[in-house]
């Protein structure tokens, strides 16, 4: 017969449990408040504001009109104004911009003749959700940009087709496959979730089963304690990125476009990266069930507010600026430069430098944390 106060006695013996283990009783608590505020305020799968070049090679009232009308607009932000469609495409190659907005020469005599001339728009379609909405929005805001100067045309002109054309061109990933953009970014996915994981359990493992004590008693020292035990998982990292990348090109026939040298040099980065911030969290958390449990905060906001699942660009300043601080958001962009846009150092060296600061970072936290942990 089941006894409520045999109940009574384990229901209180949890609570004083739970009560002892304030990390697990923290992250239970921080988990829903987390989701709640990244799903709720923080991803938008309707980009806003994009970082738009523009190359005017006719300046008159229309193509004044027009470049009112998209400063207006809540798709486009001009950033840049460039002189030649050259410095356009390295912009977009380098992904300072994700469009180009071209007017050719004699736009505005051409219009008022009724001869159609076309607006082109070069568009970053390696994310083919953030161009979506943009591109959709194009024919309108220029309508409406020439609306006030539809009145002035011949009265032949005024109905039918609009007296221009807005020829869109979706560069890297003109087809608009999903797999193009997810596929490149689930190598640092991959890479963070094992990575961080397998790293964060190790010297929390040697403590558990008690042999850190037979370790600290040889001569080691603790940067060589860090070095070896992460050492191994850097080969491991590389044997994942070359499952990753052998897969994306038989089964999924994504191109590597790019320059491999760099492309391996921010990889190595981020790879060390990530086993540092495991082995930060393994001199943080007291038990292996802690450290898993402490990575799922670096998990979460990783897919979330990388660019790997949503537009970058369409979320918050606040929400951008953690994003910027994780080494994941870098390495994406970098692997989908160099993969789907063919690019070199000089492109990515923008997000190169912000891998190696975190790195240099995290490596001095995890070395003075395991110092500590020691003492």
């Amino acid at each position: 017969m089941i006894s409520l106060s045999r109940i009574k006695a384990v229901f209180l013996k949890e609570l004083v449990q739970m009560r002892r283990d304030r990390p697990t009783f923290a992250i239970m608590i921080m988990v829903p408040i987390m989701q709640l505020t990244l799903f709720g305020f923080a991803i938008d799968t309707d980009p806003r504001n994009m970082p738009t070049a523009v190359e005017l090679r006719d300046d008159g009232p229309l193509t004044r009109s027009l470049l009112a009308s998209l400063r207006q607009s809540d798709y486009f932000k001009i950033v840049r104004r460039v002189s030649t469609e050259a410095e356009g495409e390295r912009l977009l190659q380098a992904g300072e911009v994700s469009y180009l907005i071209v007017i050719p020469e004699h736009f505005e005599r051409d219009f008022v003749r009724g001869e159609r001339p076309q607006i082109l728009i070069a568009a970053d379609a390696s994310d083919p959700v953030a161009a979506s909405g943009p591109i959709a929005a194009a024919n309108e805001i220029a309508r409406r940009a020439f609306a006030p100067e539809l009145d002035r045309l011949p009265r032949k002109l005024r109905g039918g087709v609009p007296p221009f054309e807005a020829v869109i061109h979706r560069q890297y990933n003109p087809a608009g496959e999903t797999s193009m953009n997810i596929v490149p970014g689930l190598l640092g996915i991959i890479l963070t979730m094992t990575l961080i994981m397998i790293t964060s359990i190790a010297l929390t493992r040697e403590v558990e089963r008690g042999t850190i004590e037979a370790l600290l008693s040889t001569p080691v020292r603790a940067s060589e304690i860090m070095i070896g035990k992460t050492t191994p998982y850097i080969l491991i990292g590389f044997v994942q990125t070359a499952i990753v990348l052998l897969a994306a090109r038989v089964i999924f026939g994504i191109p590597f476009l790019g320059d491999p040298a760099p492309f391996f040099a921010a990889l190595f980065m981020f790879i060390f990266a990530n086993l540092m911030l495991g082995y930060l969290i393994s001199t943080v958390a007291k038990t292996q069930m802690q450290a898993m449990q402490m990575t799922f905060f670096i998990f979460l906001p990783s897919i979330l507010l990388s660019g790997f699942m949503f537009p970058f660009a369409a979320m918050p300043k606040w929400a951008q600026g953690i994003g910027e601080a994780l080494p994941i958001t870098h390495f994406l962009r970098v692997v989908r430069e160099v993969m789907l846009k063919g690019a070199g150092f000089a492109e990515i060296r923008g997000d190169v430098w912000p891998i190696a600061v975190i790195v240099t970072v995290l490596s001095i936290l995890s070395l003075l944390r395991f110092r500590r942990t020691l003492d």
